[in-house]
Parts: structure tokens; sequence; C-alpha cells
């Protein structure tokens, strides 16, 4: 016999038989248990069925007994006590028929209405139950007394005798016939029945018992009792309360009650086979557990070989196979560290190249950019100087035409246009000037940068007023030090806000922000405008010299390239960013003076309220 064979048996013998034992006894107890618990809900479900219907009896007898009390029946005309019976009569939707007795006879007699229970006898036929004969000679106004259950025609109801007027042989009781199938059915209780002393089924939804069956008679006590029938139907039943020698009895047939232990037994027998048939299947798993784990081994080997480090092999246990399988996880692991140390540095080698070509590339393009400004510089010196003198001589000679004219003359106005393009082009030569001679002039020495965008606002406000232009000013808290030219940076501040006012000219809201900040190591200038913005295609070329949007030529195009040559100056850089139709935002960034500058917010990123020295905003 092969050694999964055995143990198969082995674990048939020692575990599976005793279990089956153990189960069997459980699932025994455990039905007998539910067996209990239902037959105790079932007595629970007949007293609480008796309680309500004797609450809804005996609420109808008091309902009925404080309004009799109220009315003086002695005095009372015949018509008179008629209605007050039907008064009475409606107190109840459970009073089937009301009168009025008085020494014995039958005085006057009431049905009730429509949605009362139906009373098909006549008033002879009440006088015979009637139970005044307990209060006559030793009652009181206002005692109550009941008699048997009466039944009138296949209907059943419950005399109620009150007694109107002093004892007496002549002593005056109003009586009232309450229904009790109405009592019963407004329970709406399954299986429930009202049933009086001689087990007779007097109201409820009728039962498949015999009140005759020595099972039946013996539920009929006291108390609450519950049992069997010889049908298999589960009874239990309740007597109500107030002495009103009725049983409350709630009847489940026998496949209801056997349901839950039949469901019970099922699922225990079934549990069992699914325990049965996981151990005989564990015993047939170990026993090919081992062969396997050595296949294990072999299936491993193969995964490294392919380059598959990743692979594990689970170790469970601490037998050879185990540590053999840990022995080959840690040598995957030592493989897969060293292939991931291989590939960091390739990433890392390649993140230098790549950071080293962006950085020479950049510097190529400013570099660039410089050789082209100073080549710029050079050639409108050169244009400036030889245009200079002969331009001089136009304006000269026009500006002394003009004063042997008169001002209605027609030359004067051709003369005037001569001076204002003289004017115009002597502009543009002393600007060419100005911007060649401006190379390499830059003192570079500690500046808080707050301070020098104040000083540059405090120009620029009137002349936004003047624009119309609301100019708002965000500045970050504390200082903030960089190493540059204040005037140049100044200067700087200048051209922004003149672009940018260019820029919302003619705009629904004409708004410049200028904000600064400080972020990693670095300080930002940043100017936002809600102009109409630049055009993808333009973004590339801002920055070069004569360059421009504008839809009316101002200037000579310049002032964006000296930005641009004094942030390479101050070692920063001028960027911008903008989108058609909601503005355009530049940004000088510069090398921060402390190395210990502590990050803050951007300026364009907190709201002028701020506390802790945010700027002011002017607002025309």
């Amino acid at each position: 016999m092969r050694l999964h064979q055995q143990l198969v048996l082995f674990t048939l013998a020692a575990v599976v038989l005793p279990l089956t034992a153990v189960g069997f006894v459980s699932l025994r107890r455990t039905e007998a248990e539910l067996s209990r618990r239902l037959e105790r809900e079932q007595e629970a479900i007949a007293t609480s069925a008796a309680d309500r219907t004797a609450g809804a009896l005996m609420g109808a007898v008091d309902s009925l007994a404080a309004s009799a009390r109220l009315i003086d029946w002695s005095q009372a005309s015949p018509e008179e006590v008629r209605g007050a019976l039907r008064l009475l009569a409606a107190q109840s939707e459970l009073v089937g028929a009301v009168a009025l007795v008085e020494g014995g006879t039958l005085r006057a007699f009431v049905a009730g209405g429509d949605g009362h229970p139906a009373f098909e006898g006549e008033g002879a036929t009440l006088e015979g139950a009637l139970p005044t004969a307990a209060l006559g000679e030793r009652g009181s106004v206002g005692q109550v007394a009941t008699g048997a259950p009466l039944d009138v025609k296949r209907s059943a109801f419950l005399p109620v005798a009150i007694q109107v007027g002093p004892p007496g042989p002549r002593a005056p009781f109003v009586v009232a016939l309450l229904g009790l199938e109405a009592a019963a059915l407004r329970l709406a209780t399954t299986g429930f029945s009202l049933v009086d002393l001689e087990g007779r089924i007097v109201g409820g939804q009728g039962a498949a018992f015999s009140p005759a069956s020595p099972q039946w008679r013996a539920l009929l006590a006291p108390g609450v009792h519950s049992g069997r029938l010889s049908s298999g139907a589960h009874l239990a039943s309740a007597e109500l309360p107030e002495h009103l020698g009725l049983f409350a009895v709630v009847e489940r047939p026998a496949e209801e009650v056997d349901a839950p232990v039949a469901e019970l037994r099922r699922g225990g027998l079934l549990g069992a086979g699914v325990v049965l048939g996981l151990l005989a299947l564990a015993g047939v798993a170990f026993a090919g557990r081992l062969s396997r784990r050595l296949a294990g081994l072999t299936t491993a080997a193969q995964a490294f070989g392919r380059g598959e480090l990743g692979f594990r092999l689970p170790v469970a246990g601490a037998d050879e196979v185990a540590m053999l399988s840990g022995a080959f996880n840690a040598m995957g692991e030592e493989l897969a560290r060293a292939r991931d140390k291989l590939t960091t540095w390739n990433d890392e080698l390649k993140a230098r190249v790549d950071a080293a070509t962006a950085e020479l590339r950049a510097a190529q393009a400013q570099l660039l950019e410089a050789q082209k400004l100073a080549a710029i510089g050079q050639l409108g010196a050169g244009v400036a100087h030889e245009i200079n003198n002969p331009l001089t001589g136009i304006l000269g000679n026009a500006q002394l035409l003009m004063l042997d004219h008169a001002e209605g003359d027609p030359d004067f106005e051709v003369l005037r246009s001569i001076e204002e393009s003289a004017k115009r082009c002597r502009d543009i030569t002393q600007n060419l000037l100005r911007f060649s001679q401006s190379q390499g002039q830059a003192q570079l020495r500690p500046v808080e940068l707050n301070a020098v965008v104040r000083g540059a606002l405090a120009l620029e406000g009137p002349r936004c007023a003047e624009a119309q232009v609301t100019l708002e000013a965000q500045l970050a808290p504390g200082p903030l030090e960089v190493l540059g030219d204040a005037d140049q940076l100044a200067q700087v501040l200048a051209q922004l806000c003149t672009n940018a006012r260019t820029a919302v000219a003619g705009r629904p809201e004409r708004r410049i922000t200028v904000s600064t900040g400080a972020d990693a190591g670095r300080v930002t200038l940043t100017v936002a405008d809600t102009g109409k913005g630049i055009a993808p295609e333009h973004l590339g070329r801002i920055f070069e010299p004569f360059f421009t949007t504008k839809d009316v030529w101002s200037n000579i195009g310049l002032g964006l390239s000296v930005a641009y040559r004094v942030a390479t100056e101050h070692q920063g850089r001028l960027e911008v960013s903008s989108e058609l139709g909601k503005g355009a935002r530049f940004t000088l960034s510069l090398p921060a003076h402390d190395p210990s500058l502590r990050p803050t917010p951007r300026g364009g990123e907190a709201s002028p309220q701020s506390a802790g020295g945010r700027g002011t905003g002017v607002v025309h």
C-alpha cells in the first residue's frame, strides 16, 4: 500500500468517524432546542393575541360603561332611550347590538349599524342570555358583568351588562353584544382563533382541529399551553385576561413547524458530507503535496534560468524541502537586487546625461540670444551714429521752414509731418544707442526685491490710473534678497508693466497683477495681465529685438529684449506663458542671494489681504 493511501485510511479512522458521531449527537440536541424555541415563540404569539383581544373587548366595555353612566335612563322617553342606545352602539365597531333591560324585561333594543357585527336575532333572543343576575341585587351603578359567548345564527357575541340604576329587583341595565369574530379579525394573525370554555370556536380564521379531540381539550386550561395534534399541527393556547371565559389559540401547520427542523437536519447532513469529503480530499492532497513541492524546486531553477528573478517558492514548515525552498528564494532575491542596482545605475546615468544635455542646450540658447543682442547692439550703434547727423539737419531745416510759414499754409502741415517723422527717427536712434551702450554695465550688489518692486510700482501707479488699468501688488512676506542692479531690475518691471498696459488696452477687464515669491533657492517676480494673450506661434520670438504683436507700433520693439538681456546678466531667466483671450504671464526668476532662504508661497497663489506684509493693491 502506497504512502498516500495509508494517510487517507488513517485520516478516516482517526478523524472522520469520531467527528461523524459527535456531529450526529450535536445535531439531535440542536433539533430539540430548535423545537423548544419554536414552541416558546408560538406561545408568546398566543399570549400576545390573548392580551390584544382582551384589550380590544375591555376597551369597548369601558367606553360603553363610561358613556352609559352619563345618561339618566329613568327620566328618558322611549324615543330618547333608543337615541341613547344608538349613540352607545356607535362607541365601538365591535358592538353588534345594544339594549336597555329593566326588571328582567327588555325595554328597548337597537342593532349596530353598517360596519358593525351583524346581529340577526330578535330582542327576545337576548333576554335569556343576559348576565344581569349577578348585578341586580348587589350591584351598583357603573358595575359591569360579562356572560358566556352567545351564538346567534353562525355569529358569536360576548354579552356585557352595565348597571345604570340603583340595585333591586327592577334594577336597569344596558346590555351590549360585542362581536367576537370582529375582535379576532382585528389582529390579522394567521391561524388565530377564539375558543370558549366548551371548546367551541367563536371567532377567528378557523382551525383544522376537532374541538372534541383529547389533545385539544387539554389545551383549554388556565395559563399558556402548547402541544401537537394527531394531524401533526402545533397549537398554542393562552387564556384571555379579565375572566372573559375565552382562549386565544394559534395554530401552525405541521409542515410549517417542521420546516426549520428539517432544514437544520438537511444542513447538518450536508455539512457533515462536505466535511467528510474535504477530509478525504485533504488526505489525498497531503500525499501529493510532497511530490509537488519537489517539482516546485525544479520549476524555480528553470525560472531563474529564464531571468524570471521574481519567482518565489512557498516556504511552509521546517523540513528539508522548506529549507531548500528558502535557499532558492534567497538566491533569487540576491540576483534581483543585483539586477535592480544595475538598472538603477543605468537610469541615474541616463538622467544625468539628459539633465546635462538640457543645461547645455539652455546655455547654448542663452549664449546665442546674448550674441544676437550684442550683434544687434553693435549694428544699432553704427546705424544710429551714421543716421543721427543727417537726421539732425533734416529736423533743423524742417523747423526753420516752419518758422517761415503760417499755420494755415498748406506747406505748414507737410513740414510738421516731416518734423514728427524726424523726431520719431531721432527717438529710435537714441534708443538704439542706449541699447548698445548698456551692454555689460550692470552693478550687481545685494538688493531687496520687494523694495525695488514698491519703488517701481510707485511710478507705474499713476500711469495705470491714467489708462484706467487696475494695478495690484501681491508681495511675499519677508525679505527677498538677490544679487543685482536695482535700476536695471526696476527697468525690467517698468518694461513688463508697459507691455501689459498696452496688452489690456480696449479689454473689458483691465488688470495687471505684480507678485513676488521664493521657491527652491530662487526669487521670482511675476507680471500677469488680462489682455488678449499671445499666439502660440509668437511665444518663441517674443524676446527678439524689433518683434512686436501690438496693433499700433508705438516703440522700436526693444523693451522685452532689454528685459531678457538684464535677466541673463543677472544669471536669471525670463519666461512667458499665455493663453489667447485670457492674458499673458511674464516671470523673472533670479538666484536668491541668501542660500538659506526658506521657500514661501508664490505671490500669485495668495490673497492680497494675507497677513505678514503682503503688498497692497492699487485699484483704479
